[in-house]
């Protein structure tokens, strides 16, 4: 998980307020300087640290809570609220026609990133095409060629031009009847005249609607000096923070960036193409301390899964009909959003209750179970119970598994068909869904 130090320390520090019998002083005090403590260790500049855990202090003693909300619950929000001030406004980039113009220094992930944002316009159905325009880096082209024929993305460019103002002219009369426009340009290990000239040059030719900036999170509070000298050289429309999940200095980076005129519009999460998100600071903040981001769930559901698959499996199963199928339907679509860590981490609850999940081994019973699935016959998944001991054997052998993983399966497999009963038994729940169903056009059978 993102910043998952500064999550689980934060999330200590609630867990001390929603316990304690009563708020006073001395409480309030515990709380601010364990914040502090967190804060710093994530980087933080130590000014902005003293001047949010003061206001924190200040609010907790002086204000009183909104009626109907206890004490606990109104020092939470406070906590809450200061901390999304610590990431500044949030911005978004628009889905529709553009050009965006990606910048930034050697080694920040800019190919990659350009790769992901790709993938993130091509899913929201919008036709993209990709510009190669570092001539400097001799692999830049075939890397942003791989990541184009992986995605189905096309990529003007080449390995002889060096000028990159003639590929982007070119580019964007290739490209002409695309929605989105994606231009990878050079980079240096500063900020040099040439580099600057280049990117105007670019700019002036392009004239991209996005001017977007890489920075690695490692780069830690040195990443709000960059993203200025950026923002004062070419007119930074949005920032991208790369490698986010993996540096202990993600929290100096966020609140350095956020202190410039340099909106961040996205994070990078990950390896994997798909490890992108659009940066939102009070939905950041709300995963970060155990709140959940259900409208960030929602929005993986749906890039993953098709309403059209989801309504189909649920009219199944209203129908009375739950086999070894309807179970491994219901697992792909989980998989297909991303690594269950990711996801466990989207969902509200008491904070810190996440942490105590094994959400890894969950994931490769997961993954184990769908291989053992993958060696069953058809029958077998359509009906379960003739699935005896001899069969067990076979299957078993075929999925490479223990005789008792496929019997734990099994297992499974019955608690949830029980579940899946009881739902249905309740009247009440049943028909709400099917009227859900009916008004999506997939009518299930009473």
């Amino acid at each position: 998980m993102v910043l998952e130090g500064l999550g689980r320390s934060l999330r200590d520090v609630l867990k001390r307020v929603a316990n304690a019998s009563h708020i006073d002083d001395k409480l309030v005090k515990e709380v601010t300087r364990d914040i502090q403590r967190a804060l710093l260790q994530a980087d933080v500049n130590v000014k902005l640290v003293l001047e949010i855990t003061k206001e924190v202090e200040r609010r907790a003693l002086t204000e009183k809570p909104p009626f109907g909300m206890s004490s606990r619950e109104h020092v939470i929000k406070i906590i809450y609220e200061e901390l999304v001030k610590i990431l500044g406004e949030g911005r978004s980039v628009a889905l529709g026609h553009q050009t965006i113009m990606m910048v930034g220094l050697y080694g920040q992930g800019k190919t990659t990133t350009a790769g992901k944002l790709g993938r993130y316009f091509h899913k929201k159905g919008l036709k993209v095409g990709f510009i190669a325009a570092d001539v400097h880096r001799p692999a830049a082209f075939d890397q942003l060629k791989q990541i184009g024929d992986k995605l189905g993305i096309q990529v003007f460019g080449g390995r002889e031009e060096k000028n990159a103002r003639t590929i982007v002219r070119e580019g964007m009369k290739t490209f002409s009847g695309s929605d989105v426009i994606l231009i990878d340009t050079s980079g240096r290990h500063g900020l040099e005249a040439d580099l600057i000239k280049e990117l105007k040059d670019v700019a002036e030719e392009a004239k991209p609607t996005e001017r977007i900036l890489v920075l690695d999170a490692a780069t830690g509070q040195q990443a709000g000096p960059q993203a200025k000298a950026f923002h004062d050289a070419v007119g930074v429309t949005g920032v991208i923070l790369t490698k986010l999940d993996g540096t202990a200095k993600g929290g100096g980076a966020l609140s350095a960036v956020s202190q410039t005129q340099a909106p961040i519009v996205f994070i990078g999460t990950g390896e994997h193409l798909e490890d992108l998100e659009p940066f939102e600071p009070a939905r950041f903040i709300s995963r970060l301390l155990g709140m959940g981001d259900i409208q960030s769930l929602m929005e993986k559901a749906r890039e993953s899964i098709t309403e059209e698959q989801a309504l189909e499996t649920t009219k199944k199963i209203m129908a009375g009909r739950f086999t070894l199928t309807e179970m491994y339907e219901q697992m792909e679509m989980v998989t297909s959003m991303g690594p269950l860590k990711k996801l466990v981490a989207m969902l509200p609850g008491i904070p810190g209750l996440t942490d105590k999940l094994d959400v890894e081994e969950s994931q490769q019973r997961l993954w184990k179970f769908r291989v053992i699935m993958d060696s069953m016959t058809e029958e077998e998944m359509e009906n379960p119970r003739i699935i005896k001991s001899a069969r067990v054997l076979r299957i078993a052998r075929g999925s490479g598994a223990d005789p008792k993983d496929v019997r734990e399966l099994l297992r499974q497999y019955n608690n949830s068909k029980k579940a899946v009963k009881g739902f249905l038994g309740n009247r009440k729940l049943r028909r709400q869904l099917m009227r859900q169903l009916q008004s999506s056009g997939l009518e299930a059978k009473e």
